[in-house]
């Protein structure tokens, strides 16, 4: 009997390079574009994970513990002038785009050492969903 595996990689093969070529592509696109019911739905979850992981130390538009977090995506670190940020974050050289928040919310001592921030989302599916709500935020 033959396996799920084995039956796409059979298929996958048998296919004529410019079909495969093609599959791959639409495989690829789907990865990269969501549709814009799911891209709401991760925005709507962003906002309920916001509120119950981060809402604590942070809001949008007020320093509180931590910075304001409305604009954060497109951010050079350490930027907001009203918030005493730590002297690795004043020095860190970055800006805040997806990938460095994903890393950041994940283990923050691997993005920026010594910062005064020790909280972790370790579910990516949930960093996935703050960081769509903030970027829905950050982009006029």
């Amino acid at each position: 009997m033959i396996d799920k595996r084995e039956r796409v990689v059979r298929t996958f093969n048998a296919l004529h390079p410019a079909s495969m070529a093609l599959a791959v592509l639409a495989l690829v696109l789907s990865w990269a574009v969501l549709p814009p019911e799911a891209e709401a739905q991760g925005v709507e979850d962003g906002q309920a994970l916001f509120q119950r992981r981060c809402s604590g130390c942070h809001a949008l538009d007020a320093d509180h513990e931590g910075p304001r977090l409305r604009g954060v995506v497109g951010r050079a670190a350490g930027s907001v002038k009203t918030f005493q940020y730590s002297d690795a974050l004043k020095n860190a050289k970055h800006t805040w785009d997806e990938a460095n928040l994903d890393k950041w919310l994940t283990d923050t001592e691997s993005v920026v050492p010594d910062n005064d921030m020790s909280f972790r989302v370790p579910k990516q599916e949930e960093r996935v969903a703050i960081i769509s709500y903030l970027k829905s935020l950050s982009t006029p």
